[in-house]
Parts: structure tokens; C-alpha cells; sequence
């Protein structure tokens, strides 16, 4: 895909938490340059500020999950709170901040974080798949030894190949946001440390993550495998940050790290989703803010609802440069 003039100059004048990745996957910049923004997210913008807000402790806020003070009785009225240490630690990773940025925190958030649920320790996670996902991923770039927990993944895979937050509740049925949550951990996990640990060691866990893959492609990212149906709005609704709610973009982004990552191409069957998300490009190039999920941020990192977003735009451009085989990140 041809990326427009205009629109890469404005993707290249935002917060270098955004710029970076636009130069190495959208401008084809030389690596000494992308690798010298990236460096920046430490320094200013998006990442300087939340690392700002740091607890001595290790923590953002208080607490793992939710903030120490928060009001769980107006949980209904406020919505889910975005300022705790896991949503914190992986807008960070996210964003390109260096684990050695943050030395020591590992080691803090093991000796005096625990979960709100169950008072369980922070790197064991704990029993909903999303939340593990995330500190699965976020152990496996501070460097703590989340091994156990990659193992884990392998035990509560559900029969249909994904998973889902509700296995708690006796749910024996894969959830696309959980499955989604799911293979994202495990595939920042296997990149970080090459795969091993857990149960059945990199074969397994790479299993696991293909088996949970496949489950949303044998649903076109889109659709009840059962009806054909769309699964639900959500899944053509684009909102950044993306959190952990599914959305076929989300799909996409992962599966092209995925697909880049065993060094594989497109699979055919994402055609209907790549269709979606060209479908909402606007006639000067860009994507719409279609939604933001409500609750406490420390700051906002994207536009509001009905304007153009920078990051949904980066996404979409890049996602579709892959498809279509075009632009450094085909490659």
C-alpha cells in the first residue's frame, strides 16, 4: 500500500511512542534512526510520564490490577480503572520502553505486589486469562521468571484450540477476547525468551498459541463458526488503546507479528477482516476513533470519539501494507 504523503508526516509528528514504529514499519527508516526514537519513549512524551508515576514500591497506583483506592461499588457507573500496574507495565512494553529502564521492577512488584484476587503473588498470576496474559508478556520483557505461569496457558486451553476468562466459572467455550489476550501473551513470551519454561517447553507453548490462532481463523476473525454471523459489533469497531477488548484490527495486528515472527505469510482467510479495516479508511487516508473504553487513565494517548486517530491509522496502514506484500513492514 501506497501510505500517503501527508498522512505519513503526520504519523511522523507524533509522540515518539508512535513515531518510532512508523519509521521502521511505515517510512522504511534506516535502523539506527527508528532505534534512536525509540530511545526517546524513556525520556519524553507518553512514556516519560507514566514512568513519572511510578510508586517506590514498584506499582502504579497501589495495587496490580485496580488502583488502591478504587471504589469497586461504582465499578458500574466508572468503568474498568486503567492506572494499575499491569495496564501501566504494558503501555510501557508497548510503547518500546527498554526493560532496562525499569531495572529492579521485577523484582519489587515479587517481593510486594499481589493480586486483588486472592491476595496471590504478582508473577504467578492469578485465574483470569486476560490478566495473565498480560503479566505473561510483561515478565517475560522485565526478565522475571514467568515460566510457571507460560504453563499454565497449556493447562487451560479449552477443546475448540482458545480460551476463556470464564473457565473459572465452569465455561468449557473459547471467548475471542480471551483467545486473542491469550496468543498475544504467549507470543511475546516465546519471542522474549525463545519459548521455553512451562509445561512441554517451546513446542508446546507454540502449539498452543497456534492451536488458539487457529481457533479465530477458522472464524475469519469475524464470524460464529456455527451461524456465520458476526460474532458481535465490537468485532468492526476500532477503539485505541485497544486494552483487552477484541476488535478484528486487534486480530490483524496480531496475527501479522505472529505470521512475521514463524516466518510465514498472510493467511487467505483473514481476507474478510483486511476488507473491514480497509472499508473504514476515510477519504483523506485516515481511520476513525470509533470509541474509547471508559475508566480512569493517567493521561490521554489518543483522540477522542469521531476524530481522526493517529494510532488506529499507523495500525490499519501497516496491517494493510503487510496483506498486500508492500512497505517495510512486509518484511
Amino acid at each position: 500500500m501506497v501510505v500517503d504523503a501527508a498522512v505519513l508526516g503526520w504519523l511522523l509528528d507524533q509522540d515518539p511512542a508512535l513515531r518510532w514504529q512508523v519509521e521502521r514499519d511505515l517510512a522504511g527508516a534506516p535502523e539506527d534512526v527508528w532505534r534512536a526514537t525509540r530511545a526517546r519513549v524513556a525520556h519524553e512524551g507518553f512514556g516519560a510520564r507514566l514512568l513519572a508515576l511510578q510508586d517506590p514500591d514498584g506499582q502504579w497506583a497501589g495495587g496490580a490490577f485496580f488502583p488502591r483506592d478504587f471504589p469497586f461499588e461504582r465499578m458500574e457507573d466508572e468503568g474498568q480503572p486503567w492506572t494499575a500496574t499491569s495496564w501501566s507495565l504494558s503501555a510501557l512494553r508497548e510503547w518500546g520502553v527498554e526493560a532496562s529502564v525499569l531495572a529492579g521492577t521485577a523484582e519489587r512488584l515479587a517481593e510486594g505486589s499481589r493480586w486483588e484476587y486472592d491476595d496471590l503473588p504478582y508473577w504467578g498470576g492469578e485465574v483470569d486469562v486476560c490478566i495473565n496474559a498480560a503479566t505473561l508478556a510483561n515478565g517475560a520483557w522485565l526478565g522475571a521468571d514467568v515460566s510457571a505461569l507460560a504453563g499454565w496457558f497449556v493447562e487451560h486451553a479449552q477443546p475448540e484450540g482458545g480460551w476463556n476468562c470464564a473457565w473459572v466459572e465452569g465455561s468449557r467455550r473459547s471467548s475471542f477476547h480471551s483467545t486473542l489476550n491469550a496468543v498475544k501473551g504467549l507470543l511475546a513470551y516465546e519471542a522474549a525468551t525463545g519459548g521455553t519454561g512451562g509445561t512441554g517447553g517451546t513446542d508446546q507453548l507454540r502449539a498452543a498459541r497456534h492451536a488458539g490462532e487457529e481457533y479465530l481463523l477458522q472464524r475469519r476473525l469475524l464470524q460464529r463458526r456455527s451461524t456465520g454471523e458476526l460474532v458481535g459489533p465490537w468485532a468492526t469497531r476500532f477503539a485505541y488503546p485497544f486494552r483487552w477488548a477484541y476488535s478484528a484490527l486487534h486480530a490483524l495486528d496480531h496475527l501479522r507479528a505472529a505470521a512475521l515472527h514463524d516466518g510465514v505469510p498472510p493467511d487467505p482467510r483473514l481476507a474478510e477482516a483486511v476488507a473491514v479495516v480497509r472499508a473504514g479508511r476515510r477519504p483523506d487516508g485516515t481511520w476513525t476513533q470509533e470509541g474509547r473504553h471508559p475508566g480512569r487513565v493517567w493521561f490521554e494517548v489518543d483522540v477522542p470519539a469521531g476524530e481522526r486517530s493517529p494510532w488506529l491509522t499507523f495500525l490499519a496502514l501497516r496491517t494493510l501494507s503487510w496483506w498486500e506484500g508492500t512497505g517495510p513492514g512486509a518484511s
